[in-house]
C-alpha cells in the first residue's frame, strides 16, 4: 500500500516530462508550373539537397498562421536556397513534411518541412 503513491508519483511525472508529437510525410506534386522536362536521358546531374521549414505555435487554440501559408513559406525558403534564378536548373521530387507537438489544447507546435532534390541541366 505505501508503494502506490510512489509508483503513482513516478507514472505523472513520467507523462508529463515525455514529449507529445505527431509526424507526417507527403510526396506530391504541389508545384502547378505548366513546363514539361523530359529526364529520361541523361542530361542532367543532381547538384543539391535544398529544404526549407516554417513553423507556428498555438496556445490554447490560437495561433498565427493556417496550414497552407506555413507550406507557402516554407516552399518560399527551400526556393530561395535553391537559387534557380538565371541558370538551367529545377527542383524535383519534393517532399513535404509535418510535425505536430506540444501538448494540445493547452499549447502545441506545427513545423511544416519542403525538401527537394536540385538538379542542373548539361545539355
Amino acid at each position: 500500500m505505501k508503494k502506490i503513491p510512489t509508483i503513482l508519483f513516478v507514472a505523472v511525472v513520467s507523462l508529463m516530462l515525455s514529449s507529445c508529437g505527431v509526424n507526417s510525410a507527403l510526396i506530391l506534386n504541389n508545384n502547378q508550373n505548366s513546363t514539361m522536362v523530359q529526364l529520361s536521358s541523361n542530361n542532367y546531374k543532381v547538384i543539391d539537397k535544398v529544404s526549407g521549414s516554417a513553423e507556428v505555435e498555438y496556445i490554447l487554440l490560437f495561433g498565427g498562421l493556417n496550414k497552407s501559408q506555413l507550406y507557402e513559406n516554407a516552399y518560399s525558403a527551400m526556393v530561395e536556397k535553391a537559387n534557380l534564378v538565371n541558370s538551367s536548373k529545377a527542383l524535383i521530387n519534393i517532399v513535404t513534411e509535418e510535425h505536430i507537438g506540444g501538448v494540445p489544447p493547452f499549447y502545441y507546435k506545427r513545423t511544416i518541412t519542403v525538401s527537394a532534390n536540385v538538379i542542373e541541366f548539361t545539355q
